[in-house]
């Protein structure tokens, strides 16, 4: 491995969570690219691709977008058929968004590809530690979400 670093971004969490991210999204997206997608739309059709409703808010938090962009995006997806808009049952401020068959084909060669990326990212890992960083990321962002 390499030398202990003395610098506080060094070991700084936040600032090495964002390095990692950047670096590891940043390999990834050029495969998006190269798809012909842009990296905002990989984001919303991949976190929607589960097939479940999400709320507006929601969507713009994980896919790690401002919600006025969210909302343009929603619009041009919407208007291609890749995602369809439906109000919430119980508080008519939310709106939910779910991706449409056409979205999630347009999108599954790209999710195998996203995969098989992520496995060889983390291979040199090993399964527990893997599974031990998936853990204590979900932990993290669980502790400091914003409440819905």
């Amino acid at each position: 491995m390499s030398q202990p670093t003395s610098s506080f971004v060094d070991n700084y969490t936040p600032a090495l969570l964002a390095q990692v991210s950047q670096l590891i999204s940043g390999e990834f997206h050029v495969i998006v690219q190269a798809a012909g997608f842009e990296v905002s739309d990989w984001r919303v059709l991949s976190t929607l691709s589960d097939g479940k409703a999400v709320s507006i808010g929601r969507l713009a938090q994980v896919s790690v977008t401002k919600q006025p962009t969210i909302t343009r995006l929603l619009d041009r997806m919407e208007a291609q058929s890749y995602v369809k808009r439906i109000p919430h049952k119980g508080d008519r401020r939310v709106t939910l968004v779910r991706i449409t068959p056409r979205g999630k084909k347009l999108v599954s060669t790209l999710i195998d590809q996203a995969k098989a990326h992520e496995e060889q990212v983390l291979a040199p890992l090993g399964h527990e530690k893997v599974e031990e960083l998936r853990a204590t990321l979900r932990l993290l962002i669980e502790l400091h979400r914003p409440p819905a």
